[in-house]
């Protein structure tokens, strides 16, 4: 038999292993991904800037027929069972807000820091939102409605120079709302929630006797408006100064 030379079969070259992303690069991708994270979406940023326009239109359309709407709703609640409540929520409703807000607060320190930024600069936009409704109310100076005393109220009026437009406690609670919402945009249940407060504190207002609807309605997109542009713009500053590992906002 003639002699045969066998040949080896090629053996397959073990292929290179992928280049590890580099510990520099890993780390790039996580924060541009925590940034974007921590920024609200634009789209909810958006509908609350049209609410807020909303708002604003119905607030025009109220103050023609203030006097009118003013007695209406004011002395109805005044000669109803309805009136301790609307009081009390007129007094002290923004007390429940607040404290939805700490919890939220707590909750997101915990579980959620990109929210728990979000939820920060809204709370500088409160701040903002509140002086400047008191900067607004020094310059319009707008009476009270309940001033002439000739409709009954559930509250007493407040003395003069403090001026009714726009209403601080709609203000506030709208703008409280406004912070917890974008932080937490996803939970629906949560965003009804804080939306329903914010409107019953703002009505109650009106029903209570001390201030006019368009009063309330400017307020509620006062501090809408305020704190959604103080989020948009706050929070890619403060996420840039946080990237140093000063402040333990982000989640490791």
């Amino acid at each position: 038999m003639g002699n045969h030379t066998r040949t080896a079969a090629p053996t397959a070259r073990p292929s290179a292993p992928a280049p590890a992303l580099s510990a520099q690069s890993a780390q790039s991708a996580q924060s541009a991904q925590s940034a974007q994270s921590a920024l609200p979406p634009a789209a909810l940023g958006r509908r609350l800037l049209r609410t807020a326009v909303v708002l604003v239109v119905l607030a025009a359309l109220a103050w023609p027929v203030r006097a009118v709407v003013h007695r209406v709703i004011a002395e109805g609640f005044a000669d109803s069972p309805l009136a301790g409540p609307a009081g009390f929520i007129a007094d002290k409703g923004l007390l429940v807000i607040v404290a939805v807000a700490a919890v939220t607060a707590v909750w997101t320190f915990r579980r959620d820091r990109p929210a728990l930024l979000r939820l920060l600069c809204g709370g500088v936009g409160v701040v903002l939102a509140y002086l400047t409704s008191e900067i607004v109310k020094m310059m319009v100076t707008e009476n009270r409605p309940c001033a002439g005393g000739d409709v009954t109220t559930v509250l007493a009026c407040p003395t003069g120079g403090d001026w009714s437009w726009p209403s601080n406690h709609s203000v506030i609670a709208a703008a409280i709302a406004t912070a917890c919402i974008l932080a937490l945009p996803w939970q629906r249940w949560f965003v009804a929630t804080v939306c329903t407060l914010a409107g019953v504190e703002a009505f109650s207002r009106v029903a209570a006797g001390v201030h006019y609807a368009h009063d309330a309605l400017s307020g509620l997109a006062l501090g809408l408006v305020v704190v959604t542009l103080t989020v948009i713009v706050l929070v890619p500053v403060v996420r840039s100064l946080l990237e140093s590992g000063r402040l333990p906002l982000t989640r490791k």
